[in-house]
């Protein structure tokens, strides 16, 4: 039974405010959806999250676990009530913008809310006294150390000083402000479930009820008749291409009846309704039939000659291996045999570790808007918006030019958001309906669909001589790589290369497959596979230095990949191989560290590890980028670029870049990122990157327009184009100088145009033969 909706009072940022909701109504949903106050983010819906904490009266509280019965009379103070009425910001905002304490940002506004209550309270708290202050909140980027700084200093405490640098340059290597940071803190900040439009539908998907099934009936007639529902979309009603992927076209945008379901997180329809709640009552109204099958839960199941067939397109290009396999690669060098008789210890386990949730706060969301041609905008948050499009374009059957896809603000993505999740469903329901159409995964949603990371069994087997010296490396490794191939084949590729850790080893065997179970996918996450590698290897070497009766510091030092050293496929080692220099430094801290090992019942030991990760896409792969540098008239510059900002601040690094090549203040830098329509392609946000392709592509850029508005300059002043120097706003040679701005004038006079688009691509690197 619908309860009835009841007029409730509230006094909200100052401000008496009426509201008609459900008694059960949560506060949270009120200030977004009825007051548009967003800055009170939805991360969780059951209290875990702290994003959508405000103050009410007097205290901290998560406005998703306040329904309105409890609201009533209440004070509120949210994010937007701290800034002053000229929009002056708030000391504690302020304080954590200066210790850069945003990165994401989703988490922001309720961890500043929860200071603003805890300082109100207690002026000058301690360390514990903080943490206590902020049990509630859940920061994904930062590891909280910024934010326990900007607290402390909000709090007029002393804030340990940031690290110096010994030649920073204009605008490089200096403690800016991260240009979207006040958006940030004030809660101006969108993201994509903070957007409303005029006649907006939502849209929910019905997820499989089984791992593995046959689809045998789909019956969407009664969701259809329900009041409110204005349309229920299945396989059937997709124009175009039926299957999306970012590699691998093997992910059914909706399954198709006959053919099967492959995890529970496989979507089967999709409703579009006039509110949420109406779009969840139709999914329930929908029949399906299943034939439950046999499941694959496992890698080294899916191998077996009698395991069910996931994928029975497969096993036509698996070359006559069970079809389970989606990808097997194979490295040798050397002679693993000779090795081994060489061995003086040779210690040989069985490693495993578990899938991982990525944890990004804030869940999947699009929405998709028709105009009056039928052209198609979707507001979302990947990775990866161009292949966004693509997928999406394929899907409708109409070209790439009829989609633009433009990032919001995202709420951290860590690899997670690289696959598709919501915008090819928004997309679809909005061409479908000719309406614009939201959809947003609640967090139990979230975790059942998007990829994770991957779940391995590792054996190795690893031979060394008395003096510590690796001489053999056998490695298996078994990949999870779940129902789709998503970026498995890839992810594997990195366990496999980096399989031997950062050391040198001449002899080696690594066989790797990644397999399709019954499981959530696989898919980017930090680390990108070498984090699994990197456990395994690591426990290797702690073992073979026990038997060896050496240090674990010191067999890592004697293996230690340096300059001309080679990798286990043979890739020589010829700059920036700073990993012995590393050791020896943790070394001499170890050495006047005050050490005790035993302290009453507690007991303290040395451990140490090491890693390694490539930039970039590597093994061969084709690596690129592009961005657009313009100057204006009124001397302000900007950089468009079509990679994502998903709060590890490239926007920041891009205005500098830009800052520090064309003399423009940092602050008279915009930038603009992930607009399909008005960026270039930045390919994938992922593998630690985008600064180094996008950053060289807004270098670059930025030099040619140097070089143009330098042929003016010269002119103007009456010097050598190569005497003049672009700083503060000006160009100056000999004494002398011109506002950039007046350049810009006299160049566009001139018909020079200050604007440049660049693509950069990245060195080649060699793709070893062994795969």
């Amino acid at each position: 039974m619908t309860e009835e909706k009841q007029t409730y009072t509230l006094t909200v940022n100052g401000q008496e405010r009426r509201v008609t909701a459900t008694p059960k109504t949560w506060l949270m949903d009120v200030l977004r959806d009825d007051l548009r106050l967003t800055g009170a983010k939805d991360g969780c819906t059951t209290g875990h999250c702290g994003s959508c904490m405000i103050i009410k009266d007097g205290e901290a509280v998560r406005s998703c676990l306040i329904p309105m019965k409890r609201a009533e009379g209440a004070t509120v103070v949210t994010i937007e009530g701290l800034t002053g009425p000229d929009g002056e910001l708030h000391p504690i905002q302020q304080a954590y913008i200066d210790q850069g304490a945003t990165q994401c940002g989703f988490c922001t506004p309720g961890f500043i809310v929860s200071t603003k209550a805890l300082l109100d309270k207690n002026p000058s708290p301690t360390l514990e006294e903080i943490y206590d202050g902020h049990q509630w909140n859940i920061c994904r980027c930062t590891g909280h150390n910024a934010i326990i700084r900007a607290i402390q200093q909000a709090a007029g405490q002393a804030v340990p000083p940031l690290p110096s640098v010994k030649q920073p340059l204009k605008a490089i290597s200096r403690p800016l402000p991260r240009p979207d940071a006040v958006d940030k803190v004030t809660g101006r900040g969108i993201y994509v479930d903070d957007l409303y439009v005029e006649g907006m539908l939502y849209g929910r998907a019905l997820r499989s009820k089984y791992p593995h099934a046959r689809l045998l009936k789909v019956d969407v007639s009664k969701a259809k008749a329900l009041p409110g529902v204005v349309a229920v979309l299945t396989a059937d009603d997709i124009p175009g291409r039926k299957d999306c992927g970012v590699h691998e076209i093997d992910w059914p945008v909706l399954c198709r009846v006959a053919d099967k379901v492959r995890y529970v997180g496989d979507s089967v329809a999709l409703v579009v309704a006039e509110s949420e709640g109406i779009a969840a009552r139709a999914l329930e109204s929908i029949e399906v039939e299943y034939e439950p099958l046999p499941v694959v839960t496992g890698p080294k199941e899916a191998a077996r000659p009698d395991a069910p067939l996931l994928h029975d397109h497969v096993e036509a290009h698996t070359s006559g291996a069970h079809g389970n396999y989606l990808a097997h690669f194979h490295l040798e060098n050397g002679d693993l045999q000779s090795g081994f008789a060489q061995a003086d210890v040779i210690v040989e386990r069985e490693y495993s570790t578990q899938t991982v949730e990525h944890g990004f706060i804030e869940p999947e969301a699009g929405l998709a808007v028709p105009d009056a041609t039928g052209r198609i905008t979707v507001y979302c948050g990947g990775q990866i918006p161009f292949s966004d499009r693509s997928q999406i374009a394929a899907t409708l059957n109409v070209p790439e030019d009829r989609i633009r896809v433009i990032n919001c603000l995202i709420g951290g993505g860590f690899g997670g958001k690289e696959d598709v999740s919501v915008q090819i469903h928004v997309a679809l329901a909005a061409w479908a309906t000719k309406r614009p159409v939201k959809m947003v995964l609640g967090r139990k949603e979230s975790l059942m669909v998007h990829p994770k990371r991957h779940a391995t069994i590792i054996k190795m087997k690893t031979g060394a001589k008395k003096d510590g010296a690796l001489v053999a490396h056998e490695v298996e490794i078994w990949g999870d790589a779940g129902a789709y191939a998503s970026l498995s084949n890839h992810v594997m590729l990195r366990a496999t290369t980096h399989a031997a850790g950062p050391y040198e080893v001449p002899n080696v065997l690594v066989n790797t497959y990644a397999m399709y179970t019954n499981n959530v996918p696989s898919g980017a996450f930090r680390g990108f596979g070498v984090t699994q590698s990197a456990f395994a290897m690591e426990s290797q070497m702690d073992l073979l230095a026990g038997k060896l009766g050496l240090s674990p510091l010191d067999i890592r030092r004697k293996n230690a990949l340096a300059y001309g050293k080679k990798t286990l496929s043979g890739q020589e080692m010829t700059e920036s191989c700073g990993l012995p220099q590393a050791l020896e430094l943790v070394a001499a801290e170890m050495r006047k560290h005050l050490f005790v090992a035993v302290d009453g019942d507690k007991r303290r030991a040395w451990g140490v590890a090491c890693a390694y990760k490539n930039t970039g896409f590597g093994s061969g792969a084709y690596d690129a980028a592009g961005a657009e540098v313009e100057v204006f008239a009124n001397g302000r510059a900007s950089v468009r670029a079509g990679a994502a900002e998903i709060g590890q601040g490239l926007v920041g690094v891009l205005a500098q870049v830009v800052s520090e090549e064309l003399g423009v203040p940092y602050e008279r830098v915009d930038v603009l990122v992930s607009d399909t329509d008005l960026t270039l392609d930045g390919m994938a946000t992922t593998a630690s990157r985008q600064t180094y392709v996008t950053g060289n592509a807004a270098r670059y850029a930025s030099i040619e327009v140097r070089a143009l508005l330098s042929q003016t300059a010269a002119e103007m002043l009456d010097a050598p184009p190569d005497s003049l120097i672009f700083a503060d706003g000006l160009v100056r040679s000999n004494g002398h100088d011109v506002p950039l701005s007046e350049v810009v004038k006299a160049a566009r006079r001139e018909g020079r145009m200050p604007k440049v688009s660049y693509q950069y691509v990245a060195p080649m690197v060699k793709q070893y033969h062994h795969f």
